[in-house]
């Protein structure tokens, strides 16, 4: 039986929206970003379980372009496949039930000048793989 914490969810949603998006998604960002744009950026910020197998993750999305709008459209994709396309995916190593938006997208600062940033927080359910 699986326990709780047994999804990676960072690295289940790098691989399930790299395929939607057909953009780079990483949980680290690459030294060159500028060179690597466009890019999604994953980062699990907390969430809670149920103390046997739901996990509520709330995951943090960054997404970077060289243009504002080229970014801004980025996140909409982005939030278009979490919020209308992972019910229901299953993964090898995660079965995705609900994704709600926490923090709507909104342009936040970054301090390359030559690229633009978008950013939004979503709460993803999800447990193990029976």
């Amino acid at each position: 039986m699986s326990t709780v914490g047994s999804v990676d969810v960072e690295a289940e949603l790098v691989a399930w929206l790299k395929a939607q998006l057909a953009v780079r998604v990483v949980t680290d960002l690459p030294a060159n970003l500028e060179g690597a744009a466009p890019v999604v950026q994953i980062a699990r910020v907390g969430g809670d379980d149920d103390g046997i197998r739901l996990d509520r993750a709330i995951v943090d999305v960054d997404v970077f372009a060289a243009t504002r709008p080229a970014s801004s459209q980025l996140m909409t994709r982005t939030r278009v496949a979490l919020l209308t396309q992972l019910r229901g995916v299953v993964t090898s190593g995660a079965t995705f039930t609900s994704a709600r938006t926490i923090s709507a997208p909104s342009w936040r600062p970054y301090e390359n000048n030559n690229l633009r940033r978008f950013g939004a927080t979503f709460e993803i359910f999800c447990h193990p793989v029976s």
